[in-house]
């Protein structure tokens, strides 16, 4: 059973990985698939979803919504994260002619009601500005978030994709501290470690979320040579962890760090889902997560 963390001192109790919907209808799951999926995390213990209003192509959030009708009081049983603030051409919106970024406080108070019309709820437990916008001041874009505090509408508050001094900036103007920040975090892509986020997530005492833990498929390309030496570093770790995978590993490496990331799982599968959630458990020594570490790289530690 997934264990429970709570991601920052005034924030949410989350299950310690995250079932992500990017690429939810990607299969062309129906209602009664997602509601499926939905019943079986829960079953394992991830109970925490995330979501956004632009995954999908902004049809997502009412999937899921249907999902959720399907059976009542699934619901109060899971915690939902989505976020908002990327807008892009589409059929929906044929009238914008490129995409861009919208954090100010009217924008992001419109998309969480819209949000919550589509999931068929009347709050989230976590929500989140998607990407900076370097056109929304920190007062604006702080002001919409404390309104949707105040109402109730969400329960708390935080940012995707931030930097260190973006994130510093609009929590200093947070009524209710801000609670994670979502970033790319994989073996693949290693930034947070040396960009100050998650040393900031750590002096916050928050949680970050981890987005793409498998680097989006690129952990498995036989074109890839780090994929293909985490592969080799991978099969001579698995016995010492109960055959895993490197998938499993994958995601043990993440939440091995010290700032407790939550990775964000994005498979379709069920059987991959259940995988995953063997992945808590395990635990990898300190050796062998450097081991995993110098396989990405290709050479030694500095």
């Amino acid at each position: 059973m997934i264990t429970r963390t709570k991601i920052a001192p005034t924030g949410p109790e989350f299950s310690r990985l995250v079932y992500g919907s990017w690429r939810m209808l990607d299969d062309g799951a129906s209602a009664q698939d997602i509601n499926r999926r939905l019943h079986r995390c829960v079953e394992l213990g991830i109970t925490t979803i995330d979501t956004a209003e632009i995954y999908g192509l902004y049809q997502v959030e009412a999937a899921l919504g249907r999902a959720l009708a399907l059976s009542p009081g699934l619901r109060d049983k899971l915690e939902i994260v989505t976020k908002a603030g990327i807008y892009i051409p589409h059929k929906l919106n044929p009238e914008r002619k490129v995409g861009f970024y919208d954090a100010s406080g009217a924008r992001l108070v419109q998309s969480v009601e819209h949000s919550l019309h589509l999931l068929g709820t009347d709050r989230v437990e976590l929500f989140l500005v998607h990407r900076p916008d370097w056109l929304s001041g920190i007062d604006d874009t702080a002001g919409g978030l404390n309104q949707l505090l105040r109402a109730g509408k969400i329960r708390s508050a935080g940012v995707s994709n931030y930097s260190a001094t973006q994130f510093a900036a609009l929590n200093s103007r947070m009524d209710q501290p801000l609670a994670t920040n979502q970033l790319e975090f994989h073996l693949l892509h290693m930034n947070p470690i040396y960009d100050g986020t998650l040393d900031q997530c750590q002096t916050q005492r928050i949680q970050p979320m981890a987005w793409s833990p498998l680097a989006g498929g690129r952990l498995f390309d036989p074109g890839n040579a780090a994929a293909i030496r985490l592969g080799k570093a991978a099969a001579v770790l698995s016995a010492k962890y109960g055959q895993a995978t490197l998938e499993q590993l994958a995601y043990a490496w993440i939440l091995a760090h010290p700032s407790h990331p939550l990775p964000v799982i994005g498979t379709n599968k069920i059987e991959r889902i259940e995988s995953a959630a063997h992945s808590a458990g395990i635990t990898l020594d300190r050796e062998d997560w450097y081991a995993l570490w110098v396989a990405a790289h290709g050479h030694n530690i500095p």
